[in-house]
């Protein structure tokens, strides 16, 4: 199954499919079996880094729109 990574409008960023999570040393969160979850985007949220809803009380702001990204950077 593919991954399938949804930002939300004002909110969080939902993925969704057969995925792990991992910290910057490499260990994996325990998802609990979890398929779907939503990360914070806001950065209020009391349980880093995924959402908690905090985005609705502090008024996070940010419509989410479909672009092409430039191509990359050569690297030297």
């Amino acid at each position: 199954m593919s991954v399938k990574i949804t930002p939300i409008s004002n909110g969080p960023i939902r993925i969704e499919g057969d995925f792990q999570i991992v910290d910057p040393a490499g260990a994996a969160f325990g998802l609990a079996g979890r398929t779907v979850i939503s990360l914070c985007r806001c950065g209020h949220s009391e349980n880093k880094p995924f959402c908690d809803g905090s985005h609705n009380r502090v008024g996070f702001s940010h419509t989410v729109e479909a672009r092409e990204l430039p191509p990359p950077k050569p690297k030297l």
